[in-house]
């Protein structure tokens, strides 16, 4: 007999094999520690390997199809149906062997070496982004103890603390001066990091053509453009505009029942990196949309007239979504005065 589906359970040094035939018959079940998957799948006929999109997954798969199989990505949670008993890593092999052949399957399409070397740059800024937040709040915060207040915004800290330390008549002692300065050179460090990052993604995004073309949409910069393009890929995996902003979980959440549809808030599935670039581009978008001619009588003026500003927000960042699938499925410029023909 032979093996042609397998679902693999990922992990750091063991991973789990779950092998059955054309008829499901299981034909394996086995350890393999991590220097034995290529010499294991070497010696194996081609097939179809399933895994959960997770740590180390697209590493796989680009090893795996290089050997000859097909390999297909899952989200862990369209997985999780599929698990008969407890959870342990033979339970969870089987699942993914099963839930792979499944002809209504979602997959998730495997990323080159290059997309993920530039969303690594964009986890990193993120993360960069948030320390600098978190270390400018903890000084607003031993501050308030004294009695002084910084105003908001993140450019202030750096103008005021120095004064604080060259005024030797506000109260501070000497050891909280020290502190203070530490902190202070580490907030700059981290703000150094951040801009450091964004110009080597502002250098990527000069040489790519397509996040350019992305780039002129209202709302979209070289930010938001770059990491478009390294986590869509090939937006013809979208059957249309929409899948891509449920994606993003820009659509509305359902909880519909006996014919009467209820829909909820924004779903929030898939990238929350994306889905805050977009939506905050889309602020931008209504914060000078009232300023400009053409907005009276406008899409955008009928949903700011009838709903809230942060429902506004999310409706323009899901129809900014379905713009950008279309110019990277069909290979087209974004025209400001483009009309859908009736």
């Amino acid at each position: 007999m032979k093996i042609t589906t397998i679902g693999i359970d990922l992990a750091k040094n063991v991973l789990q094999v779950h092998g059955v035939d054309e008829r499901g018959k299981v034909l394996l079940k086995k350890q393999l520690k991590r220097d034995q998957m290529i010499p294991f799948f070497t010696n194996l006929s081609p097939c179809l390997i399933g895994m959960e999109a997770c740590g180390s997954a697209h590493y796989w798969a680009t090893k795996l199809q290089g050997l000859g199989h097909t390999v297909k990505l899952m989200a862990p949670q369209f997985v999780k149906p599929y698990v008969k008993t407890n959870k342990n890593d033979a339970a969870d092999a089987d699942a993914i062997c099963e839930a792979v052949t499944r002809p209504t399957m979602r997959f998730v399409p495997i990323k080159s070496s290059e997309q993920l070397a530039l969303l690594a740059l964009h986890r990193a800024r993120q993360g960069f982004v948030k320390a600098r937040t978190a270390q400018a709040n903890q000084i607003r915060g031993l501050l308030a103890e004294y009695g002084l207040i910084i105003p908001q915004g993140i450019v202030h800290i750096g103008k005021r603390v120095p004064e604080f330390l060259e005024d030797s008549e506000n109260g501070l002692p000497e050891t909280f001066r020290e502190l203070l300065m530490r902190l202070h050179e580490h907030l700059k460090a981290l703000d150094k990091q951040v801009h450091e990052l964004e110009k080597v993604i502002v250098r990527w995004h000069q040489d790519s053509a397509v996040s350019q073309k992305l780039a002129q949409l209202p709302g979209i910069g070289p930010i938001t453009a770059s990491a478009l393009v390294a986590s869509i890929g090939d937006a013809k995996n979208f059957k249309n505009g929409r899948q891509l902003a449920a994606w993003l979980g820009l659509v509305p959440r359902q909880h519909s029942s006996g014919g009467k549809q209820t829909l909820l808030g924004i779903s929030k599935r898939g990238d929350s990196y994306l889905r805050t670039l977009l939506i905050h581009g889309a602020r931008a978008v209504l914060r000078v949309a009232e300023r400009k001619e053409s907005f009276a009588g406008s899409w955008l003026a009928g949903v700011m007239g009838r709903r809230n500003h942060n429902v506004a927000a999310v409706a323009q960042a899901n129809k900014t979504a379905r713009i950008v699938w279309a110019l990277l499925a069909h290979d087209r410029q974004y025209d400001a005065k483009y009309v859908v023909a009736a």
